[in-house]
């Protein structure tokens, strides 16, 4: 089958060229860079600054807690629950320190890493609903995850620059 980029139904049928594992592991590295940013944050400006009348970093931070662990749940089982606040991505309402915030953040990590392994090759492929309400393939959500954790981080990064403070370098993923 010929694939057509207009055309979501069709489908490539060549071998991938990154593994799950592999994919796993670019995430991973993503996950410790966005945590650095989250820690450059002084408690007070992580929950209560913004630019421009965007959200605080500290809820942008809860938007990817509701969304990664969770979202690696639903595509690894196949049942989409609402973890952790989903409508409104209130960082106030479940964490009042930047500790806390961390702590959740590494459990979304825990979540991840832990339901990542029962996700089979050929789930990737499938067809999904994320959170009752999202429609692609599950390689396709996971992307989006992935994608939606580097746009919240960067728009952290100019916080941290709006405040004096030098960000985390953004290719140190160790």
């Amino acid at each position: 089958m010929t694939a057509n980029i207009n055309n979501p139904e069709t489908v490539l049928s060549v071998p991938s060229f990154v593994s799950p594992s592999y994919l796993l592991l670019a995430w991973q590295g993503h996950r410790r860079l966005t945590r650095r940013v989250i820690d450059a944050f002084p408690e007070d400006q992580l929950f209560n600054y913004s630019i421009g009348g965007m959200r605080t970093f500290a809820d942008m931070v809860k938007e990817l807690i509701d969304i990664s662990g969770p979202g690696v749940q639903g595509i690894a089982t196949n049942v989409w629950e609402d973890l952790g606040g989903f409508a409104s991505h209130d960082a106030k309402s479940a964490a009042q320190t930047k500790e806390a915030l961390l702590e959740l953040f590494d459990k979304g990590t825990e979540m991840i890493n832990a339901f990542w392994p029962l996700i089979s090759g050929e789930r990737f492929q499938e067809d999904v609903l994320a959170f009752g309400q999202y429609e692609g393939k599950a390689f396709s959500t996971i992307l989006y995850f992935i994608d939606n954790e580097i746009h919240h981080r960067a728009q952290g990064t100019v916080y941290l620059r709006g405040l004096g403070i030098e960000p985390p370098a953004f290719w140190n993923r160790d």
